[in-house]
Parts: C-alpha cells; sequence; structure tokens
C-alpha cells in the first residue's frame, strides 16, 4: 500500500442511527475552520464521481427485487468499495486531505461476516485484497437499538428506503449485536462509540470533541 498522509475517518452503525445527518452537521463545521488541509466527504457503497461504483450501488440497495445471494452481495460491495478506494479514497489521502465517509469495510464485516454468518474473516480477507489494506484511521460507531432505528427510519419521509431497510428486525438485531461486539473487542483502537439515542445536538457535540482530538493529533491544528 502507498504510504497516506492524509486522515480517513468512517463513520459507522445501525441503520436509522443518523450518520448521515452527523457527517454533514461534522463537515459543515469543519468546512467553517478554515484548516490548512483539504475536508473531503463520501459514503458507501458508492462513492463520490464514481460511476462504477454507484452502478454497484444501484444493484445492492435500489433493485430491490433483486434476491442477491449473501456471497454475491458481499463481493459486490468488496467491489464497489475497491473502485472507490482506486479513484478517490487513496489519491486524496497521498494529498493529504482529511475525508470522512459514511460507511466502510467495518460495515461489510458486521452486515456480511456477521449477520449474514458469511464470517468475520473471509469478509475482510476479500475487502483487504480489494482495498489493498487502506484502514480508516479512526471510526466513530453511533449505536442505537434497532427498534429505534428503523422507527426512525419510517417517521423520516425525505429518507430513500433501501433493500436492507426492509430486511426483517432479527437481522438488524444482528446488526445491533455484530457492532457490539466489534466495539467490545477493538477498545482502544481507534474505534469508539456514540451513544446515537441522545438529541442531534448532544451526539454532534461528542463527534465533534472526537474528530477535532483527532486532528490536533494528526495535523497539529
Amino acid at each position: 500500500m502507498t504510504n497516506k498522509k492524509g486522515l480517513f475517518i468512517t463513520f459507522e452503525g445501525p441503520d436509522g442511527s443518523g450518520k448521515s445527518t452527523i457527517l454533514s452537521m461534522v463537515y459543515d463545521h469543519l468546512q467553517s475552520k478554515n484548516y490548512s488541509f483539504v475536508i473531503n466527504f463520501t459514503r458507501e457503497p458508492g462513492g463520490r464521481n464514481n460511476i462504477i461504483a454507484e452502478d454497484i450501488r444501484n444493484i445492492l440497495l435500489n433493485k430491490i427485487e433483486y434476491k442477491i445471494s449473501p456471497r454475491a452481495e458481499a463481493l459486490l460491495f468488496a467491489a464497489s468499495r475497491a473502485q472507490h478506494v482506486k479513484d478517490f479514497i487513496l489519491p486524496n489521502l497521498e494529498k493529504g486531505h482529511l475525508i470522512l465517509c459514511d460507511r466502510y469495510i467495518h460495515s461489510s464485516l458486521i452486515y456480511q461476516g456477521y449477520a449474514r454468518n458469511l464470517g468475520i474473516k473471509e469478509v475482510w480477507d476479500i475487502n483487504m485484497f480489494g482495498i489493498n489494506h487502506v484502514l480508516p484511521d479512526l471510526t466513530i460507531v453511533l449505536m442505537l437499538r434497532p427498534e429505534e432505528g428503523l422507527k426512525r427510519i419510517s417517521m423520516n419521509e425525505l429518507r430513500e428506503i433501501n433493500r436492507l431497510d426492509k430486511e426483517k428486525l432479527s437481522l438488524h438485531q444482528l446488526v445491533y449485536n455484530g457492532y457490539r461486539k466489534l466495539i467490545d473487542e477493538n477498545q482502544n483502537k481507534n474505534i469508539v462509540e456514540v451513544d446515537a439515542s441522545a438529541s442531534v445536538n448532544e451526539v454532534f457535540k461528542k463527534v465533534i470533541q472526537i474528530i477535532n482530538n483527532k486532528i490536533k493529533e494528526y495535523y497539529g491544528e
């Protein structure tokens, strides 16, 4: 892997935990600070200005009628991520930019490796091949119980309902359990839990404090 110079921060969590909302708030806040480095945001599956990765996203999330096998699903997520890293994430990191990303490899480990029961190691290995070991410097996991997350989704008329949102509650419970396991097993390894059941402003304040500390540590600003 090419040595990266930038800072890579990813946002994870069960569906409905507010990742996209908080990420948008964080991006706007950081942009207002006039840092010396460039700040980019993106999301997965897919990616900014990436036709190939976005086409795969459309298959994975928007084609609700598709019956995708768990193995094919895992490979499609890995393929989209591989293209995203090659075309957007790694080039920007090499320029010293800060990247904020809504979901990344940990989503595959939890959704496909744990909840779909394909195996954490198996999903890890295919992703490592795809992304050439480009891993986040910091992962923020917004934790919210599945019942509350699905309730939020159903009440948000502006949110796109995708194929994964329509999964049974039992799968969303497995996803929650998987993130709980990830956090418990990776303490002090740049994976930080934030309680997403609090108000949006409270969650934002906690998240921005974590990120500010990381920026100061990494860029000295």
